[in-house]
């Protein structure tokens, strides 16, 4: 009894579990053209899903108050597009000393100068009880400044230049992450007064949207096999956990191997950050409840 209620407590836990368990056992089912179609569902539905969800349970003030914090968005976006990268680059000069394959060198590289991810960010940053607004705009923002700034890192750093479809871009991600978000918010001004009396379970939905997500990124990884992989390389990339990567290198004969820092990169991130939800939400409330009491009292 006392381990279904366990189980029913940490069920987004469990969820993350029999979600990578499904994948191994049939990972067809979750990649791009498979059954579950994830270049529709995930790419634009889950995405979409998660922006109107904020949308409709965030309030207006929330969210435009999150916008004059320019001290925390500029931080962001410059330890994001400018410190990580350039700290990823100073550890890689250390590797490179190492038998470690020199294209999974670039391969990290690449991943030290993608913008922040859309959808996990916002989600895991709702769970922990963390400054949703604030995620939403630096998220957004962060993806649509690297579309310019993510070429150009890899241009400093590895010399990789190539023509990215800006538009197209764009308009993806201005469907998916804006338009979903003002819909939710215009729809939360007609149906305010139920939301507040309901209070219906946001972050339900957007936890189970992120299994969603992490079950078809799992699927992706256990179908791509490792090309001319030594288990040395393999080894030191999973300690180091570290659509514009085939823009930028298109055609690369080296394309696979600069992939494999992506691909392990991408599912860790997700899996550690929600196996680290509990604990930073801990810290979070024992935060907020010591600011509270060092309040003075009026």
């Amino acid at each position: 009894m006392r381990l279904l209620e366990r189980a029913r407590k940490e069920w987004f836990m469990v969820g993350i579990v029999v979600a990578i368990g499904a994948a191994k056992l049939e990972p067809s089912v979750g990649v791009n053209g498979g059954p579950l179609k994830p270049e529709i569902t995930v790419s634009y539905i889950a995405v979409a899903t998660i922006f109107f969800n904020s949308g409709l349970s965030l309030k207006t003030e929330e969210l435009t108050s999150a916008l004059v914090h320019l001290k925390l968005h500029l931080f962001i976006q410059i330890f994001t597009l400018a410190f990580f990268p350039a700290t990823i680059w100073l550890f890689l000069q250390l590797l490179s000393v190492t038998s470690i394959n020199e294209w999974l060198l670039k391969g990290l590289q690449t991943v030290g100068c993608m913008p922040p991810p859309v959808s996990s960010a916002v989600i895991l940053t709702k769970a922990v009880g963390g400054n949703e607004a604030a995620a939403i705009f630096n998220s957004a923002f962060g993806s649509f400044l690297g579309i310019v700034v993510t070429p150009l890192l890899l241009l400093l750093f590895l010399g990789s230049s190539s023509s990215v479809p800006f538009t197209s871009i764009f308009s993806q991600l201005f469907m998916t992450v804006v338009v979903p978000l003002i819909i939710g918010q215009i729809v939360r001004r007609y149906i305010k007064d139920w939301l507040e009396r309901k209070k219906p379970p946001f972050g339900v939905v957007s936890s189970s949207v992120l299994l969603m997500i992490i079950y078809t990124t799992f699927c992706d990884t256990f179908s791509n096999p490792h090309i001319d992989l030594d288990k040395f390389s393999l080894v030191l990339i999973l300690f180091i956990r570290i659509p514009m990567l085939k823009i930028v290198f298109a055609g690369h004969e080296h394309l696979s191997l600069i992939s494999v820092p992506l691909l392990i990169y991408h599912p860790a991130q997700i899996l550690l950050g929600s196996v680290l939800v509990p604990t930073i939400k801990s810290w979070m409330v024992s935060r907020q409840k010591g600011v509270k009491l060092t309040r003075p009292t009026v």
